[in-house]
């Protein structure tokens, strides 16, 4: 069990035995809804279209209304999910730049499966152990960790939106051929 509520929305599309946060449900980690409007009114939504981005300043609001990923297959693209995000009455965050440590989608930047999104989340407002007890579910949940280790450490020590989007930048800029 978490401090914290994280809800899953899943939409079909691929195998829910792969499905990185129906583990955490299994695990009882997370809660599956079937849909917004099982969800507090607050909840922070991982949305990747958002156009706020996450920072340490949305704690107080995982912390009192939690933290809703819409799980679905990557080769649906992101409308199915934006769909969804859209009836969700909350606070939309779109995660920072970070890169995937899962097997299916190694190092490929922003392509992070749900417990991923969900474990960066939790770190980068500063429940760090509950970041680590969702890695610690997966195989992979260090390589995710190791990847990122300076970029999550970088976003949870920021004080303002700036800060975030500078560090991503500086980021994104290192990724650029040169």
């Amino acid at each position: 069990m978490l401090t914290v509520n994280i809800y899953v929305i899943r939409l079909e599309g691929d195998d829910p035995k792969k499905s990185t946060a129906l583990k955490l449900v299994r695990f009882g980690l997370a809660e599956k809804v079937s849909g917004p409007r099982d969800l507090p009114r607050g909840v922070v939504v991982l949305n990747p279209a958002a156009s706020k981005v996450l920072t340490p300043l949305d704690r107080d609001f995982i912390l009192k209304y939690g933290l809703v990923v819409i799980d679905a297959s990557w080769n649906k693209g992101v409308d199915p999910i934006i769909k969804v995000c859209r009836r969700i009455r909350g606070h939309h965050r779109v995660l920072p730049m970070l890169f995937a440590g899962n097997p299916i989608n190694y190092a490929v930047p922003t392509k992070l499966s749900s417990a991923e999104a969900i474990a960066a989340a939790l770190y980068i407002v500063g429940l760090k152990t509950e970041a680590l007890r969702v890695l610690s579910k997966f195989k992979w949940g260090a390589t995710f960790l190791n990847l990122n280790k300076e970029l999550l450490e970088k976003y949870s020590k920021a004080s303002t939106v700036e800060e975030v989007l500078t560090i991503q930048g500086k980021a994104l800029e290192k990724l650029k051929p040169k």
